[in-house]
């Protein structure tokens, strides 16, 4: 897997691997670090699925929005660990990509799932 530059990209494969966690400590309480799992796991999501494509999420001639993401929760997890975020996009066709994740913790378990589609129109 190829590293992108944002500012020149190129087509490569639609997967990309990233490391996550909070700035800082959070508190004991399981909801904290499900949302603000939730709300972190939009980031990078859609950018997967144009990376075939070969086209940057900050091009002046693309629309992007999050039409639907949905995330499932399989096990207690910190949010002030680090979290392995796995993405790959299986589809992207007619102005809509569909990326799904998987979010790992440092023992390797599956602590999360998630799915999103979102409107990409490319016009120039």
């Amino acid at each position: 897997m190829e590293n992108q530059n944002p500012f020149r990209p190129r087509p490569g494969i639609a997967k990309r691997h990233m490391w996550i966690r909070s700035v800082s400590a959070l508190p004991d309480e399981a909801l904290v670090h499900q949302s603000m799992l939730a709300y972190t796991t939009d980031y990078g999501f859609i950018e997967t699925a144009l990376m075939p494509h070969g086209i940057s999420i900050g091009s002046p001639y693309l629309t992007v929005a999050s039409l639907d993401h949905a995330i499932w929760f399989h096990r207690p997890f910190r949010l002030d660990e680090w979290l392995l975020y796995v993405a790959d996009s299986p589809s992207a066709n007619a102005a809509r990509g569909f990326v799904r994740g998987q979010i790992f913790n440092q023992k390797g378990e599956l602590v999360a799932s998630t799915a999103q589609e979102g409107l990409l129109r490319y016009s120039r």
